[in-house]
């Protein structure tokens, strides 16, 4: 009788997961257009005075994700203004929908991954995902592992997508 061998679990194959690179926290999506008068217009004294009305310590620990959802023109500045209020309650605000949100936590995270420990070595990126993991974080980290790995694959060790292999 042969013994079976879990070549797999032998070899020098590293498994990244993007989904341990999720960022948590509570997400929310705060539309500006509340302090426009009809949501259309921005009269900045009344802005100001509405700001500065706005209980901004609920959204204390969030990540926010600040938006218009009228057909209005926001100078950049209103947007910097809501920030100003947000910044010493809010974990991370940016300017978006809740997407963008994902991507700028996941880019962030993907900058700061050390791939020093998979010199030389094949990595295969795991595909599946029960977090809302942006296809551009993928795409950063090949970016990222390119110069250092020996192969990079797609997906689960027993189907995965050959990506990269470097030319020696």
């Amino acid at each position: 009788m042969t013994e079976i061998v879990n070549r797999v679990a032998k070899s020098k194959l590293q498994t990244i997961d993007l989904e341990e690179l999720y960022v948590s926290g509570t997400r929310t999506q705060i539309d500006i257009a509340q302090w426009l008068y009809e949501g259309l217009l921005l009269k900045e004294k009344d802005f100001r005075a509405a700001l500065m009305a706005h209980d901004f310590s609920q959204y204390e620990g969030q990540l926010i994700a600040l938006h218009c959802s009228t057909d209005a023109i926001v100078p950049s500045w209103a947007f910097m203004l809501v920030s100003l209020h947000l910044k010493e309650f809010a974990k991370k605000v940016i300017k978006g929908n809740l997407a963008d949100l994902e991507l700028v936590l996941y880019t962030e995270k993907v900058h700061q991954f050390n791939v020093s420990s998979f010199q030389n070595l094949p990595v295969i990126v795991k595909g599946c995902s029960n977090k809302p993991v942006p296809e551009t974080a993928y795409l950063l980290l090949l970016e990222k592992l390119q110069p250092v790995a020996k192969s990079i694959m797609y997906g689960e060790a027993c189907s995965s997508v050959p990506l990269f292999k470097s030319k020696k």
